[in-house]
């Protein structure tokens, strides 16, 4: 589940994660500007061999869905991130994050970020 995904295969991660399982031609019709046909199923076989999608048989047809929960993966995403460019560092992040210049956090997001932080503060006690 650590590899590195291709645009075409983030585009079809999306359409699975938000239909929750779908045929290769109904991936196909899902994804802008899409490639043809065997181009989707050679993209779809690359991600079930990588291990992030899986299939079953239904009617001669094959359905794919994730293999893992959408909050699984954005948290091994969210990894991969912090690590790679913020040497390991939650904070490093987060702080990119509310510097001036990046995200334009509003202030209910920000009262909501705090109240995350005295929740993370309370759930280590």
């Amino acid at each position: 589940m650590e590899q590195e995904l291709s645009r075409r295969e983030r585009q079809i991660m999306e359409i699975l994660y938000r239909t929750g399982k779908s045929t290769a031609a109904e991936v196909q019709t899902g994804i802008p500007d899409g490639p043809g046909y065997s181009a989707v199923r050679a993209l779809l076989r690359i991600l079930e061999e990588k291990g992030h999608i899986r299939h079953v048989e239904k009617g001669g047809k094959y359905i794919y869905m994730p293999a893992v929960s959408r909050d699984r993966a954005k948290r091994s995403a969210m990894q991969r991130l912090v690590d790679t460019f913020f040497e390991g560092s939650v904070e490093k992040a987060v702080v990119a994050f509310l510097s001036p210049g990046s995200a334009g956090l509003g202030e209910e997001e920000l009262q909501r970020l705090e109240q995350l932080v005295e929740q993370a503060r309370k759930e280590k006690k």
